[in-house]
């Protein structure tokens, strides 16, 4: 029989560290006084803007913010959420009060979180946005702040944000700290795990079956991070929309996700016809296609634009023919496959149908 170690139990905590950990707990206390506020979307807007050009101006960004990096889709989504009076998160901003009675002193006010969204403001009420991708208030699409009846203006105008204003017992270290903890202290959702938090349909009931497919999981490796973060449902979530809709492929790959998945919420699906398209494919793929969808042997990752023209490229073909037995998979290493799924390549709808009808096309020659 094998040993059994011996493991020491674990020290108890004791009275002394206990005292010790509370006193580093007071000594580490930033303390933190803040106000809330509410202003007008006009009001933030003019605060943000007037002496914008001589960095004079009321609300201010400091130098360690991050530059615009919201996509103009994500913009117009913040300025949807306006529109339809959904709650939007506090803005965060700290008062710049002097210690000492300062007659000159600007009382600026610094964005601590939430210069993305005043950008976003500034920009649309500027019309340097148009607005684009809109889920709920497609008829919005395309417009500018101008294109809207001077009602509407209003009425976006008014609309309220929330504000934290940090006293100035809030020193720049306490500051930034607080920029840091919001921005790391919790991780977005992806849109895998968003589309599982609105829908327990039968059609991603099925989705999450196959993706715990052992052969699945075989021919596409993907890291453990990866998959809990449901990367295995979007590849199969991918190959089902594809497969059925890729020359209606728009422009945004959330888009024609969400909306396959949309259409499909409550029809009523042949769950074996699709366990068995999924299972021809893989078979398929593990007979014929050397490495899987992977790019060699060893690796843990799999790119989506490969899985993609691979799974449906071969769904596609087995559809022509179901008895298909190709030739030796020669373009795989080819220049022409590999400028259909390089990382840089593009999602226009050409090229999403180039790819998958190059692989359906050289397995039926």
């Amino acid at each position: 029989m094998p040993k059994v170690k011996n493991i020491p139990p674990e020290p108890e905590i004791t009275d002394e560290q206990k005292v010790a950990a509370e006193m580093q707990i007071r000594e580490k206390q930033k303390v933190v006084d803040y106000d809330t506020k509410e202003y007008p979307v006009e009001v933030l807007v003019k605060k943000y803007t007037e002496g914008l050009e001589d960095d004079t101006s009321e609300l201010y960004i400091p130098d360690y913010q991050r530059h615009m990096i919201w996509e103009e889709a994500r913009q117009s989504e913040f300025i949807e959420s306006i529109m339809l009076e959904l709650p939007i998160p506090y803005i965060f901003v700290a008062d710049l009060r002097p210690k000492d009675y300062d007659i000159d002193e600007l009382a600026r006010l610094e964005i601590v979180d939430g210069t993305q969204r005043i950008r976003t403001l500034h920009r649309f009420i500027n019309n340097e946005l148009k607005l684009s991708g809109l889920e709920k208030l497609t008829q919005l699409n395309n417009f500018r702040f101008k294109d809207l009846p001077l009602p509407r203006q209003r009425r976006f105008n008014r609309a309220n944000l929330r504000m934290i204003v940090l006293t100035d017992k809030a020193d720049e270290e306490t500051r930034r700290d607080l920029f840091k903890r919001i921005n790391t202290g919790s991780v977005p959702l992806n849109d895998m795990e968003i589309r599982r938090g609105v829908s327990d349909s039968p059609f991603i009931k099925i989705i999450e079956e196959l993706a715990k497919y052992p052969k699945f999981d075989q021919l596409c490796p993907l890291s453990d991070a990866a998959k809990l973060k449901r990367e295995r449902e979007e590849f199969v979530l991918r190959f089902f929309a594809y497969l059925n809709n890729y020359q209606n492929f728009g422009h945004r790959v959330d888009l024609f996700l969400n909306e396959y998945l949309e259409g499909h919420k409550n029809n009523i699906i042949d769950k074996e016809d699709m366990k068995n398209e999924f299972y021809r494919m893989l078979d398929f793929v593990d007979k014929y296609i050397p490495n899987g969808f992977s790019k060699g042997t060893g690796h843990v990752r799999t790119p989506r634009i490969r899985f993609e023209a691979i799974s449906v490229g071969v769904a596609l073909a087995l559809r022509e023919n179901s008895d298909l037995v190709p030739k030796p998979v020669k373009w795989l290493d080819s220049e022409e496959f590999k400028t259909h799924t390089t990382s840089d390549s593009s999602n226009s709808k050409p090229k999403v149908i180039a790819r998958i009808q190059y692989v359906r096309d050289q397995l039926l020659k």
